[in-house]
């Protein structure tokens, strides 16, 4: 019996069956294509705001692990699957997905037709969308019409956090923060003698990628994403990093603003700290230096996207998540974000030919768009985060 039905703002419907959370949600309707890693989908922050269809036809079977969380709760709008399986098979699994998003009371909608939706999806853009109950199509079409578009909405501040803290030295308030960040739990330092203290500035940050920064030598410290240039230099970092995050990049000024006081600090003091962005990161830099961003047309959502990148000529398959690039331009075969050709393009999406990569030509300053901490996906990119240790050494050892 389908008991749930899928409205989108065009009028096409999908029906299903409720499962999870019994309750109605909106947001964006995108898709990922990954045939793995729902843990983390789930609840990755960069999927705030957006209701996720998977397009693998069976989701579930390995269960519910607490270390492959990428934040502290759910963070999806809703779930949408073919078939969700109710048992699982994994010796470190605590639960079954049901289980997860009743607790975190998100709404999910089985017995969907996922290969039709995903393919209109594709053909006609992610777009606003509403999972309900309600029984009048009418009423309910209606409803999604009044669901705000994605454009211009600030949700990072929505996963943020809220004060400033330093992962890997306290124990969190339930299992899942233990499991993820305990100090002591699978995630120790390449080297002992070689750390730098890196300001995390935090748009919505995996916790994988808070591991890899630790694995590589980083003594960190997060700070929410509206804190102010004076308070993140009287903390002496020896780099900041700037995360990955959900929405419209456009929609948070706050944070490339004091990304353009940051460049303005370094070129006017000569005082160089070491800026990483990932994701959401990439684009408050390219903003922070005159460009522009603008919304794809479906998003990047999977674990095998080809990346070229244009220092060693060689082909990447790289974990993506985003829904908008930076605009870039050509100049005599050479790529830049358009506006400012002190921005270079550093790696290219070999599907679209969208910006996956920026660095600048004069400051220690670098990013990319896709997810080189994977989690889930490939490894290809790691070398990104040994890259950014390698700069902070430079310019710190330059100081002495």
């Amino acid at each position: 019996m389908y008991d749930g039905v899928l409205m989108l703002e065009t009028g096409v419907y999908f029906r299903g069956r409720i499962f999870g959370f019994p309750k109605e949600a909106s947001g964006e309707v995108i898709f990922n294509t990954g045939m793995v890693g729902y843990e983390e989908i789930l609840t990755d922050p960069s999927y705030k705001g957006q209701i996720v269809i998977m397009t693998y036809p069976h989701i579930g079977n390995y269960g519910i692990t607490y270390y492959d969380f990428e934040s502290v709760e759910v963070q999806v709008e809703a779930f949408v699957v073919s078939e969700f399986s109710k048992n699982f098979s994994n010796w470190q699994a605590k639960h079954n997905i049901e289980f997860l998003l009743k607790k975190y009371k998100i709404v999910g909608l089985e017995g969907v037709d996922t290969r039709a939706l995903t393919k209109y999806i594709r053909t006609k853009g992610s777009m606003r969308g509403i999972i309900s109950l309600e029984k009048d199509l009418k009423k309910l079409y209606e409803k999604v019409q009044k669901v705000p578009p994605i454009i211009g909405q600030d949700l990072v501040k929505k996963v943020t956090c809220k004060e400033i803290y330093e992962p890997f030295k306290q124990k969190g308030k339930d299992d899942i923060i233990n499991y993820a960040l305990n100090k002591n739990l699978f995630v120790n330092f390449d080297d002992e003698t070689q750390k730098y203290k890196v300001v995390v500035v935090d748009c919505g940050c995996k916790f994988n990628i808070l591991r890899w920064l630790r694995k590589v030598g980083c003594e960190l410290v997060v700070v929410p994403a509206d804190t102010s240039l004076d308070k993140i230099l009287n903390l002496m970092p020896d780099g900041i990093f700037f995360s990955n995050g959900p929405g419209d990049p456009e929609g948070v000024p706050y944070v490339y603003k004091m990304l353009e006081k940051l460049i303005s600090y370094m070129v006017n003091y000569n005082k160089y700290l070491p800026v990483f962005g990932i994701c959401l990161g990439c684009q408050m830099i390219a903003l922070a230096f005159g460009g522009k961003t603008y919304k794809l047309k479906f998003g990047h959502h999977g674990i095998n996207h080809p990346v070229k990148n244009f220092d060693t000529q060689k082909i990447e398959i790289t974990s993506q998540n985003h829904n908008f690039a930076v605009e870039i331009e050509e100049d005599e075969g050479n790529y830049y974000v358009k506006g400012n050709k002190d921005l270079r393009v550093t790696h290219i999406n070999l599907n679209d030919y969208s910006c996956e990569g920026v660095e600048h030509k004069k400051l220690p300053i670098f990013a990319v768009q896709y997810h080189p901490e994977s989690a889930p996906g490939p490894n290809d990119s790691k070398y990104l985060f040994y890259k950014f240790v390698e700069l902070i050494k430079k310019y710190k050892n330059a100081k002495t």
